[in-house]
């Protein structure tokens, strides 16, 4: 059975496949396209064993809001080219739509997700046989709460998200959620702290003490006032405002609403940090 241009252009459409590839698909089927359709998934997962062992370093990050409802979605590939193409940024805003409308809890709910006659997860691994680098679903992450804002970072490479516990005006979540972008807090408050990163921590402040020739009796008073500073370097309600350095996260908050807090947030990026 010949292949007419007809047939390929529907293909395409189909799949996203490149012309050549869905021409090739066709011409082995015989023109049945569900089998087509089955050879160029085929590619596509065997494009992914292939490049398994690849990092993908690149991709597109992306965040948004609906009600009380915040996600971030990556979606990696290898290189920026494929990052920066319209039809890669479409893809990870379409699952990003889908893993809101669904409220997902996990990536591998996420993952499980019809999309696109097919899955969210084998739909990834099938465009990896379209662009033919490594494409993997990473970083996805929500929050829940009363006023939410999701901010990225201009370029795709960066997001954040943030839930306040009060319904207030936006533009407060807003200033939040870019706070979060540009000073990486990682937790809350200092109660949120990990034992072990406090741990590690006041061990890193002993030994600089000691490097410091500071008398060892006086070692674990010095830790704990260097965990001070610690705190108002991690801890987000106790970073210093970036609009106003003369007050913290936590004081800009209560000058907007009494009790006003943050009840979670999230960050994500495939920047070098």
């Amino acid at each position: 059975m010949a292949v007419t241009m007809a047939d390929i252009s529907h293909l395409r459409k189909m799949s996203g496949a490149g012309m050549m590839d869905c021409k090739n698909a066709l011409t082995e089927t015989d023109g049945d396209f569900d089998k087509a359709m089955e050879i160029i998934r085929k590619k596509g997962q065997a494009v992914a064993a292939k490049r398994s062992d690849r990092e993908a370093s690149e991709g597109c990050v992306l965040a948004k809001t609906v009600g009380e409802f915040s996600a971030i979605i990556a979606l990696k590939c290898e290189t920026d080219f494929v990052a920066k193409n319209a039809e890669f940024i479409a893809l990870t805003k379409a699952i990003l739509d889908l893993a809101i409308a669904n409220k997902c809890q996990t990536l591998e709910d996420l993952k499980a997700l019809s999309f696109s006659n097919s899955t969210v997860g084998a739909t990834v691994t099938e465009r990896s046989g379209i662009t033919g680098e490594k494409m993997e679903l990473d970083g996805y992450c929500f929050v829940e709460g009363k006023t939410n804002y999701a901010y990225i970072h201009p370029g795709n490479k960066l997001a954040s998200i943030v839930a306040l516990n009060q319904v207030v005006d936006a533009s407060i979540a807003k200033d939040v959620a870019m706070q979060i972008a540009a000073m990486c807090p990682l937790s809350i408050d200092s109660k949120s702290i990990s034992a072990d990163v406090l741990a590690r921590e006041l061990e890193i402040a002993a030994d600089k003490a000691r490097q410091e020739g500071k008398p060892e009796n006086m070692i674990e008073r010095i830790a704990q006032g260097r965990i001070g500073k610690f705190y108002k370097e991690v801890c987000l309600l106790e970073q210093e405002f970036i609009k106003d350095n003369k007050i913290s996260i936590q004081q800009y908050l209560e000058q907007q609403s009494k009790d006003l807090t943050v009840c979670d947030f999230k960050r994500f990026t495939l920047n070098m940090e």
